[in-house]
């Protein structure tokens, strides 16, 4: 990490000449612009910068589309301020002379775009400390990487593409050892702009990898997150190949993003206790509370249409609505000892957007803790086959049903929220009904 007088040693010797300051979008990708350092240093750190408010209301095709209060055509599509959080100043190793930070969202009054991810979820953590607690988040994304371009894939439709790995290479030190130079260039690099790598494993799917990081205070996780994915996909294309951060991009097991997730209070680590599967009162009301909202807070853990074809019984990715400890075929899975008691949501995908997924965890376990809910028994054998779970919404449309008449949603992220990612997910069901697909030209082309 840089400190801004850090950032002014190194722009005066020469070693930065280029600053980029992003936002994140509500797909969870970096937004901004590349700024000559000096200008940077001279105008932008006391002043900001502006932005399209657009940013926060198109497709992930950069399209303008309609139903968004805070911009549209009646409104101009103006800008927002881009405030620049100097907590956030890193080096960027993989790219020549440059540093990078993120900006917070605010109108020119100097309200913050309540719309923003990073202030959606500084909402929740503000909410969570009017109980004296502290958020910890680590996030495992799961990448699957191919031996083509981004462009070649482009041009082939994505099809016919080739895998790192020809075969199943879960923990195998062999077959990590074939992309050996991308996975070591992400970790050390990652290093290089502040985050803690713990390390590599292969994955089931073919050429499915993961990079593990270590936890931190929830912020600082989802902000970590959105710079390794950005980090990874240009790292992976300096180096010819390409890699997917997809849901579900083949028939085979989808990329996931399971989120690990604990409290602390003022005396220290508040999960571990005498209850069930080592949990304190306090977890067991956190854990209720997940397990409650689930349903109506799953368009934030799944949010594209693609997502919601990960979830597949047998397929490591859960399906019922249920917790264990240590067990994989659970949506909750309690995992860690002592102090580091932890649960882990192994609903989201890697395509989430780690500040609303880590912001509906932390809204989920407030409600469990401010309504003191009760803890259904854990379940110790096949989840997947207990036919009275309830389960997790089938299609994108589902989830956008129980968002929408959610009272636990208005109530922690507000109306106007509410409305702005249910416009968000029926402009994608919109996009995906549009379109023809290659499973309905295969079935109908000739035969129908």
């Amino acid at each position: 990490m840089l400190t801004l007088e850090g950032l002014r040693v190194a722009v005066e010797g020469g070693t930065i000449d280029t600053v980029v300051l992003g936002i994140v979008d509500m797909q969870g990708r970096l937004q901004g612009k590349r700024l000559h350092a000096e200008h940077f240093l001279d105008e932008v750190v006391a002043n900001g910068a502006e932005g399209c408010n657009y940013l926060l209301a198109v497709d992930v095709d950069m399209n303008p589309v309609d139903g968004y209060e805070m911009s549209s055509w009646a409104r101009g599509y103006g800008d927002f301020a881009m405030v620049p959080d100097l907590t956030t100043l890193r080096r960027v190793p993989w790219q020549p002379a440059t540093a990078l930070l993120l900006a917070d969202l605010a109108w020119f009054d100097g309200s913050p775009v309540a719309a923003s991810p990073r202030q959606i979820l500084r909402r929740q953590l503000d909410r969570l400390a009017g109980h004296g607690l502290r958020a910890y988040a680590g996030t495992e994304l799961e990448f699957i990487v191919y031996r083509d371009t981004y462009e070649e894939a482009w041009r082939r439709g994505y099809r016919d593409l080739t895998p790192a790995n020809l075969y199943n290479v879960d923990y195998s030190v062999q077959g990590t050892a074939r992309i050996e130079p991308l996975l070591r260039r992400i970790r050390v690099e990652m290093a290089g702009a502040g985050l803690h790598p713990e390390g590599a494993k292969g994955e089931c799917n073919l050429g499915q990898h993961e990079i593990a990081f270590r936890y931190a205070d929830a912020l600082t996780c989802a902000d970590g997150h959105v710079v390794y994915k950005t980090g990874a996909k240009e790292i992976a294309a300096q180096e010819g190949l390409a890699l997917t951060f997809m849901a579900k991009p083949n028939t085979r097991e989808g990329n996931s993003c399971h989120i690990h997730f604990s409290l602390r209070g003022p005396d220290g680590p508040a999960m571990a206790g005498d209850g069930p599967a080592g949990l304190s009162p306090l977890a067991a009301q956190v854990v209720a509370g997940l397990l409650t909202t689930m349903r109506e807070l799953s368009l934030w853990y799944a949010p594209n249409v693609n997502s919601y074809k990960r979830y597949r019984p047998g397929s490591f990715a859960p399906t019922a609505i249920r917790w264990g400890r240590d067990n994989r075929t659970c949506a909750l899975r309690i995992v860690g000892h002592g102090p580091f008691l932890r649960v882990e949501n192994r609903v989201p995908g890697a395509d989430v957007n780690p500040h609303l997924a880590i912001a509906a965890v932390v809204a989920g376990a407030l409600y469990g803790i401010e309504h003191e809910l009760e803890l259904e028994p854990p379940v110790a054998g096949n989840a997947y086959d207990d036919a009275a779970a309830a389960r997790l919404p089938g299609t994108l449309r589902d989830a956008l049903e129980l968002w929408e008449g959610s009272a636990v949603a208005r109530v922690a992220f507000g109306t106007e929220v509410v409305a702005h990612y249910a416009n968000n997910a029926r402009v994608e069901l919109a996009a995906f009904d549009a379109a023809v697909t290659d499973w309905e030209l295969y079935r109908g082309f000739e035969r129908l």
